[in-house]
């Protein structure tokens, strides 16, 4: 029996952007099985709660049947152990991105060392997006419907105008 290969990416996704889901639709051609990590982060408000964000994101990636979303709460590496993942993937959008992953990485093999992390670079016209960019475009009017999966452009309207 083949032993499946299974990995891991896990985000914030508040919301899920266009260049997410380019990074897991490639990522899920790599690997057997993809989780789809959505954190729970303490350090940050998100706008939506993670069940909402779990949930954008299964509709944005139903036809990904190799690919499953989960909230993931803790250390990342615990998370990983625990979906069997042997890979963390992560996007790569600019250079300071690689500084902030590459300590990541370098402290997750610290703590795991049988799990590769494996970066991905973003397709070129997803370099400068951003959840963060979103949420201010949208927040000052302009269209983000070239940014987001359909399914996430009015939830985030909404979620924004709750919010004012």
């Amino acid at each position: 029996m083949t032993q499946r290969r299974t990995a891991i990416y896990p985000g914030t996704f508040d919301p899920v952007t266009l260049g997410h889901v380019d990074i897991i639709r490639r990522a899920s051609k790599l690997f057997d099985r993809l989780v789809v990590g959505v954190a729970v982060n303490m350090r940050k408000q998100p706008l939506f709660a993670v069940e909402e964000r779990v949930r954008l994101l299964e509709q944005s990636l139903a036809d990904l049947h190799n690919v499953t979303v989960l909230p993931m709460d803790g250390l990342l590496v615990r998370s990983a152990r625990q979906v069997g993942a042997c890979a963390i993937v992560r996007g790569l959008r600019v250079v300071t991105d690689f500084d902030y992953e590459f300590q990541m990485g370098t402290m997750n093999r610290k703590l795991a060392p049988d799990i590769e992390t494996v970066f991905l670079m973003a397709d070129d016209i997803n370099t400068f997006l951003s959840s963060s960019m979103v949420k201010e475009v949208a927040i000052m009017g302009g269209d983000i419907t070239p940014f987001v999966p359909a399914v996430v452009a009015e939830p985030l309207r909404q979620a924004l105008l709750q919010r004012a």
